[in-house]
């Protein structure tokens, strides 16, 4: 594990410029993260809407968070935390869309497969090398049929 020594800089001056990098840094998060705009509740699962017109449903069952809740108590809950939670003033409730979904072991088994699949896709430098020094050997063995 990295360790990392975290560093107070309350005396450094506001400048424009540090202000441009401190919202173009924030942007970059904004845009690389899980960004609900909207929840609403159709019996018996949670729509949750996305930036991207995507959407999940999401079974309350699953979730030990709304046993006490009534139907009517659903229309209560919003987006909040910048898109990253849903919340519940009236019952003090905030809960992770992160952590709802990667609770959900199908979802999550899914998400599994799309990364591999995307990380097995991509050629890396060393990769390209690789295949190219293979190339020069002759290329992949042939396999032996213990046969003959």
């Amino acid at each position: 594990m990295k360790t990392v020594k975290a560093g107070l800089h309350a005396d450094r001056p506001v400048t424009e410029k540090r202000l441009d990098e401190a919202v173009e840094r924030g942007g970059l998060r904004r845009r690389s993260s899980l960004q609900a705009v909207s929840v609403a509740f159709q019996k018996p699962c949670l729509v949750i809407h996305f930036e991207d017109d995507s959407g999940v449903l999401l079974p309350v069952n699953l979730y030990r968070e709304f046993d006490d809740f009534e139907p009517e108590d659903f229309n209560g809950l919003n987006v909040g935390f910048a898109g990253t939670a849903l919340c519940h003033d009236g019952k003090d409730l905030q809960i992770s869309i992160a952590g709802m979904i990667s609770a959900s072991q199908p979802l999550m088994a899914m998400a599994a497969s799309v990364i591999a699949s995307r990380n097995g896709r991509q050629s890396s430098t060393a990769k390209a090398e690789a295949a190219r020094a293979n190339g020069r050997k002759g290329g992949r063995p042939r396999k032996i049929d213990p046969a003959s």
